[in-house]
């Protein structure tokens, strides 16, 4: 798994997990919604983390930065 969530990608993914998910935990939602909350918090929360998207790859989005840019950053 190469990296393809890179830049200010990456902490969004993390902060709307973790939004999300406290979203679902404490919204008081019914059963359904509380469900897909959770399920899209926690594909942003890991997503984020790991830094690697499947659907980024399905579209052929890369957001992380080239190695050539890291060395001269």
């Amino acid at each position: 798994m190469a990296c393809n969530v890179g830049g200010i990608e990456r902490p969004i993914r993390i902060v709307l997990g973790i939004l999300l998910i406290g979203i679902g935990v404490f919204g008081g939602l019914t059963g359904a919604a509380m469900g897909a909350v959770l399920a899209v918090g926690a594909i942003a929360l890991v997503t984020g983390v790991i830094g690697f998207c499947p659907a980024w790859t399905l579209l052929g989005i890369n957001t992380c930065p080239t190695q050539s840019s890291r060395k001269n950053a």
